[in-house]
């Protein structure tokens, strides 16, 4: 099984306006990379700061989603899936951002970690902070390469218990 969880910071509501992204490679049960880069998005407004920390100031300089492309591509070409926490959000970035760029939108599944901690364990409320605190996996909520690492700790420790994707 070869993964990658992945995660975005947006600036405000607009899905391409992504401003962080971390990026966690499993293959089997080990973390084998891993990335945190800021975002420069098309946008100055920012909404989030109260929730991610993140500023224009921090981002202003920092390469666009065009020019992190190819990085990110290359680190989910061999991937069997993706995989976040609530899925939906952290697709619909993605393909907006491909779609703002008009990049080619990577046409792999995503596995959703809120779903299984749902069909695994049973846990509710499956807010990362509530998973993590339950499985032992450390977290600093919103920032971007800790929240790709917890959904890529959370779907191990589901493999190890017999899920499969």
């Amino acid at each position: 099984m070869r993964f990658v969880a992945i995660d975005f910071e947006t600036a405000n509501p607009d899905p391409a306006s992504a401003c962080a992204v971390g990026l966690v490679v499993v293959e089997g049960s080990q973390i084998v990379d891993r990335v945190h880069h800021l975002i420069r998005p098309r946008t100055t407004y920012f909404l989030y700061t109260p929730i991610h920390g993140l500023t224009w100031a921090h981002v202003r300089t920092a390469p666009t989603f065009a020019q992190l492309w190819p990085d990110l591509e290359r680190r989910m070409m061999r991937a069997d899936f993706l995989a976040a926490h609530y899925a939906p959000f952290d697709r619909r970035v993605l393909l907006s951002c491909c779609r703002a760029w008009q990049l080619p939108v990577p046409r792999l599944p995503f596995v959703c970690t809120v779903k299984l901690a749902r069909q695994v364990w049973g846990i509710h409320p499956t807010r990362l902070p509530n998973v993590c605190a339950r499985l032992g996996i450390p977290l600093c909520h919103h920032r971007a390469d800790s929240d790709a690492e917890a959904c890529a700790r959370i779907l191990i420790e589901a493999a190890q218990t017999g899920w499969n994707p």
